[in-house]
């Protein structure tokens, strides 16, 4: 499996969720099961269903998370850089468009609603290894499109 590169941020957050998931939800899940086989009438089979779906979803994201945080890859915050990288915070802006602030991270804690993308993204990808100042061509799934690289924090 390939490094996963993460923020120190993100790594932390990640591994919350898996210690949550491991010594709080599981927890949870298994009352929940134990109280639906307890029961025994036709309308808690449902119950019953529900709580190994919600058990089975619970122990594949603690896999997924055990796999993720074994192969990352920290990428510390430096500070100012002068090149966009994992980690960068990146201020962009299309022509005639309003400047737009982006932080590079791996997919893993990717969010652009809250400005996270990742850079494997199309956005992502064509703003690795540039600099403030240079246009780039971003080549998007509904079209190309060129940004401007304002700033690189």
């Amino acid at each position: 499996m390939p490094p996963s590169y993460l923020t120190r941020q993100g790594f932390e957050k990640l591994q919350e969720e898996l210690e949550y998931l491991r010594t709080i939800k599981r927890q949870e899940v298994a009352a929940r099961l134990h109280e639906a086989m307890e029961g025994g009438e036709l309308i808690e089979d449902a119950e019953y269903e529900a709580a190994k779906n919600e058990q089975a979803f619970v122990e594949g994201r603690i896999q997924e998370l055990e796999m993720l945080l074994a192969n990352a890859r920290v990428i510390e915050d430096t500070g100012k850089m002068d090149v966009v990288q994992v980690a960068a915070d990146v201020t962009i802006q299309e022509e005639g468009g309003e400047p737009e602030l982006y932080r590079i991270v791996g997919p893993a804690e990717a969010n652009p609603r809250e400005g996270r993308i990742s850079h494997e993204s199309p956005l992502g990808r064509a703003l690795l290894n540039h600099r403030a100042g240079d246009v780039v061509k971003v080549d998007a799934p509904d079209g190309s499109f060129m940004v401007r690289i304002i700033k690189v924090e």
